[in-house]
């Protein structure tokens, strides 16, 4: 069933980059004579924006997996680890001093912030811990990370750098451009290797942690796979989107029927998906007429990404019955 998923995602991927590129408040028309006009505006805003979406997408939605794999909990989101929300603190801080003024400057601060994160979480969890003890350390550091920026947003400077702040803690891709996507490229590909990598300690994690090591899978070894896969797409991630949400949650559920449910099996659809989503997420947030502006991606994601978690709790209440 995944052969045949991946080249069902990889065409309907295939369709959709062009349409996101032609796609928004402005429609262009290829064929019309003044097409050639709109060619900067394609090269320049359209393209570097959808191939941001490619790959925030497809880092979060193989890290959903990954991590699903590695807590054997189908409810298990990137977010959990609290990378994303140190991520978020960088960026946070760099609004509040001021330094995000140098557009270079915010995503490098959000990328230390992840790392900060990525660094805390090994340092708690340790050579040997566990899988309980890995996630509550990531729900320590997202508490401690949550805590912290909202006490940076309630002391802002002024209300220039909170009206910032909060704006870009919604997550978007608007105004984004081809040095966004040569922050993003590089840790997300690496981080994408990373969980590759994990793939097969992840399928002998599902038999018990005790079968695992049985064949030869070494804990600490895969702990630091995870953190420092999950930490690099994620972190990325933020560093040029902001906080988008649901997608490491929705994605891996909507192609794991179609997959042998091995966590390896899934990576790549679970990737391939999440791509496609927040990219059709994306065109549609261009297309909506706002009176305000466009609707800001992190908020459509979890409009959507809200309702499917509900459903899930509801369906497990009834099996558990």
């Amino acid at each position: 069933m995944t052969l045949r998923l991946i080249p069902a995602l990889l065409a309907a991927l295939a369709l959709a980059v062009p349409l996101s590129l032609l796609a928004g408040q402005v429609w262009i028309d290829p064929l019309a004579p003044a097409a050639r006009n709109a060619l900067p505006i394609l090269i320049e805003l359209r393209l570097p924006r959808a191939v941001l979406a490619l790959l925030v997408g497809g880092g979060l939605g193989a890290a959903g997996a990954a991590m699903q794999g590695y807590l054997r909990n189908p409810l298990a989101d990137p977010g959990l680890f609290g990378i994303a929300p140190m991520a978020a603190l960088g960026a946070v801080l760099s609004f509040w001093t001021g330094y995000a003024a140098q557009g270079w400057l915010l995503p490098l601060f959000a990328l230390a912030g992840g790392a900060l994160g990525m660094a805390l979480l090994a340092l708690i969890a340790g050579r040997t811990g566990g899988v309980a003890l890995f996630t509550l350390a990531g729900m320590m550091i997202a508490s401690l990370a949550g805590a912290l920026t909202s006490l940076a947003i309630s002391l802002s400077p002024n209300p220039f750098a909170l009206s910032e702040i909060v704006t870009w803690l919604m997550g978007a891709l608007a105004d984004r451009g081809w040095p966004d996507v040569l922050v993003a490229l590089p840790p997300t590909l690496a981080g994408l290797l990373v969980l590759w990598r994990a793939g097969p300690a992840l399928d002998a994690l599902t038999l018990g942690e005790s079968a695992a090591r049985s064949l030869g899978v070494d804990p600490a070894r895969l702990l630091w796979l995870m953190v420092a896969g999950v930490g690099l797409v994620v972190g990325a991630g933020v560093a040029v989107a902001g906080i988008i949400g649901f997608v490491g949650l929705v994605v891996p559920h909507l192609v794991r029927p179609f997959t042998d449910r091995r966590p390896s099996a899934l990576l790549l659809p679970s990737a391939l998906a999440g791509a496609l989503l927040l990219l059709v997420a994306d065109c549609l947030c261009r297309i909506l007429p706002l009176a305000g502006g466009e609707l800001r991606l992190g908020i459509a994601l979890s409009l959507i990404g809200a309702p499917f978690f509900l459903r899930l709790l509801l369906a497990m209440r009834r099996e558990i019955a």
